[in-house]
């Protein structure tokens, strides 16, 4: 779609967010600009249960790749979780006839039994092609998965293991893995967690708007962060104030809060080959509890006047429009404003951003 059919299919008051002054086109300046899409941005087609003839749910990597191509994604980040070899010569033939790019997703091993699983994730990754794969340490939010700070300590320690017995397997296959920001390590945490392992293998998947949850601006976020990422996870946010904190939610490129063409050009700026995956997650907003006693168990670094300052900047920034809410909506009401949400975001990217 040509930058005049997207500004003409676009309503008004988005247009006049779109059409900001001196906006960079990044294309010829940096090397990757194929734009590329996360699973988490089919939630709700990929991993609701959801039955629909309009829009079939996805069943493997595979039909999520021809789909997303289909649409004009240039590249994909999806599980590699249970792969055997032929699979991953079929992924990696079709990814080479659709020239697109394509990275994993793969889960630490938990324990030293299983290491053979991830290893033999790693090899049918390495079949396919890839050559990054991103991975979480957490795969909830830390303010609602522990309870104490105690609990958060033996969390950290598990991971720190985790990612040592995992530097071994991806240094032997020479695949880099990037593990996100995920709602669980703070800057300063994160930093002092990949400072104990090999840089050359171990970076960062960096997520552009986790951290708010954190209560952490996501500028200095990226600039943190960017120099160690191997792959990058953007997404728009937009927030509200409710009566224990706020509501965090993601929204389509553009219109949310953060400086979406700053934040590229300074990621861009670390790694000009780094690949950018969209993750619009199509969902009702998330409870960020922070003026409660349970959210501030983990948290013994964060000083009355940073919380303050990140309040003030909050109002400021606070959504002029409810953000979406998706729970009472039907099936197809759903699916469809997934498809939509997603196709926005690739036409901002692709008219705003420079990306192909």
């Amino acid at each position: 779609m040509r930058r005049r059919n997207f500004l003409k299919n676009t309503s008004s008051a988005s247009v006049m967010g779109l059409l900001m002054p001196s906006l960079p086109v990044f294309s010829s300046v940096f090397n990757e600009m194929r734009f590329g899409i996360a699973e988490a941005s089919y939630m709700q087609r990929r991993y609701a249960k959801l039955e629909s003839k309009t829009y079939p749910a996805f069943t493997n990597s595979l039909e999520m790749i021809e789909y997303s191509a289909s649409v004009g994604f240039g590249g994909m980040q999806f599980s590699v979780r249970g792969w055997d070899k032929d699979y991953a010569k079929k992924v990696r033939t079709r990814v080479e006839e659709l020239d697109v790019f394509l990275e994993g997703q793969i889960s630490l091993p938990k324990n030293k039994a299983d290491v053979s699983r991830f290893e033999s994730e790693v090899e049918g990754a390495k079949i396919a092609g890839i050559d990054t794969l991103r991975t979480a340490c957490l795969s909830g939010r830390r303010y609602e998965t522990f309870k104490t700070n105690d609990a958060f300590v033996e969390f950290r320690k598990a991971s720190e293991t985790s990612l040592k017995m995992s530097e071994a397997i991806v240094k032997k296959h020479k695949i880099r893995l990037a593990v996100e920001n995920h709602k669980d390590w703070r800057i300063e945490e994160m930093l002092q967690v990949l400072s104990k392992l090999d840089k050359e293998w171990i970076g960062v998947t960096l997520d552009t708007g986790n951290n708010i949850a954190l209560l952490e601006d996501p500028m200095e976020v990226v600039k943190a962060l960017a120099p160690y990422s191997f792959s990058v996870h953007l997404k728009d946010m937009g927030i509200e104030e409710y009566e224990d904190g706020f509501l965090l939610s993601e929204v389509n490129l553009g219109e949310g809060y953060l400086d979406i063409p700053e934040m590229v050009k300074t990621i861009k700026r670390s790694n000009p080959d780094i690949r950018f995956n969209l993750e619009m997650i199509t969902r009702d907003p998330l409870k960020i509890p922070c003026l409660t006693d349970i959210y501030w168990e983990t948290f013994d670094n964060i000083s009355a006047s940073q919380f303050a300052g990140f309040l003030h900047n909050l109002k400021k920034a606070g959504s002029k429009k409810d953000l979406p809410n998706i729970s009472g909506n039907s099936v197809d009401d759903r699916l469809a404003l997934e498809t939509k949400n997603n196709q926005y975001s690739l036409n901002y990217a692709k008219n705003i951003l420079g990306f192909s």
